[in-house]
């Protein structure tokens, strides 16, 4: 077992999520797009700027949510279980794309369906 200081463990946190946070904001953009373009015409008299808020608020809630991460990352890094975390902690990324894809896809539907 290494031990790793508290600092250490958030940098190596950072250096992994940081770069993931742009596919994550990617694939739930690529989402809204998609359930936008399925639901014309009807999405886009359902479009105004306050709509254009709300999905910005939302966007924010999401990488707020995302940076949750953090937490479970440093701490299981700070554990006896580290080694076996760094294998699999792409498993916290897969389920918190579900996680949001499947909260995007309910709010992008109720907003723009016809």
């Amino acid at each position: 077992m290494v031990d790793i200081s508290a600092r250490e463990a958030l940098s190596q946190a950072i250096r992994y999520w940081e770069p993931r946070r742009i596919l994550y904001n990617t694939l739930l953009l690529i989402e809204v797009a998609i359930l936008f373009v399925v639901n014309l015409p009807a999405s886009r008299s359902h479009f105004s700027v306050d709509l254009g808020l709300v999905l910005f608020v939302l966007a924010v809630l999401a990488n707020v949510a995302y940076s949750a991460c953090y937490v479970v990352d440093v701490v299981a890094q700070l554990s006896a279980f580290r080694e076996a975390w760094l294998r699999f902690r792409w498993a916290l990324f897969m389920l918190g794309v579900a996680f949001a894809g499947t909260l995007t896809y309910f709010f992008s539907f109720g907003f723009f369906a016809g």
